[in-house]
């Protein structure tokens, strides 16, 4: 088992440096011209059609693998038409921004999800992922430690990478990674060593440093988000109530991935977002058909 796994982890490192070299069979080549030229245009949904027409083949270690790079998906979804019947799902240059949506996948042992927007991870992943053994998440946009907690709920999790994320750059973090995920054997294609968790369990021996270092790591981001803001700009003070739902309804409005991100993290911070309109839901609740004022809505 031990050798299979490591036969596994040493086709995926092939594959992310020699992918481009990798030769398919005609009828594959003909499916990847297509997907290239549907990548050129609009997002693709991932609906049952894409999954049943997109390339699948035993993969170097002889595992069914799924191949659905390229497609510029946005979100996760639809994967119960995969039937369970993959060792291996490849969703690399996409446009996904939160890993959740998994239906009960008992059979997935490999996910490769780089190249995409990754800012989020379902808590709950684990539970429907029990079988996941190597995740590939490199060059996303995870940036704060608390934001791989989530990993710990995959049960069997040992093969990790986290490379060209701005996560790689706290302090700490691969002690950290270490701490969190105990199964962990191989983080950004570097061994773990029993020297590392005995480091890792001794700095976060107390829930107290666990705490401060994640608040350090809170604290970097917000500052991060500070120093992108123009010169001039004046303090951000905390939004309202009606800011917050106003941008709330710009989030389901949106019609770019980008624009849901930039709304999503002023939301997250507290932040009201350059150019919000905010209706003027006062005057909107004012009167109702009688001329008084709505109930629960009290006037000054």
């Amino acid at each position: 088992m031990i050798g299979r796994l490591k036969a596994q982890w040493a086709a995926i490192r092939a594959k992310w440096f020699f992918f481009e070299t990798h030769t398919l069979s005609s009828e594959c080549e003909e499916q990847r011209r297509a997907r290239e030229k549907r990548s050129k245009t609009l997002m693709v949904k991932l609906t049952a059609d894409l999954i049943w027409n997109s390339p699948h083949f035993f993969n170097a270690v002889k595992e069914r693998e799924l191949e659905l790079r390229g497609n510029k998906i946005p979100v996760i979804e639809n994967l119960g038409a995969t039937e369970d019947q993959f060792d291996t799902i490849d969703l690399s240059d996409n446009e996904i921004v939160k890993l959740e949506n998994f239906p009960l996948l008992n059979r997935l042992g490999t996910l490769i999800i780089n190249n995409n927007r990754i800012t989020r991870i379902n808590p709950n992943i684990g539970e429907f992922l029990p079988k996941l053994h190597t995740l590939v998440l490199t060059n996303n946009r995870l940036v704060n430690l608390v934001e791989i907690d989530p990993l710990a709920s995959i049960p069997n999790l040992q093969y990790l990478s986290l490379l060209d994320n701005n996560i790689t750059k706290k302090p700490n973090y691969r002690l950290y990674v270490i701490h969190k995920l105990k199964s962990l054997r191989v983080l950004d294609f570097i061994k773990v060593k029993a020297k590392e968790r005995a480091e890792a369990a001794a700095l976060f021996s107390s829930k107290e440093v666990e705490e401060e270092v994640k608040k350090v790591s809170r604290e970097e981001v917000q500052k991060v988000s500070d120093s992108t803001e123009e010169p001039d700009t004046p303090k951000v003070v905390a939004p309202t109530q009606e800011q917050i739902l106003a941008i709330k309804a710009a989030i389901i409005n949106s019609q770019t991935i980008e624009e849901i991100a930039r709304l999503e993290q002023a939301l997250k911070f507290g932040q009201v977002p350059a150019g919000l309109i905010v209706p003027d839901l006062v005057h909107s609740n004012v009167a109702t058909k009688d001329g008084k004022p709505s109930s629960g809505d009290p006037m000054e």
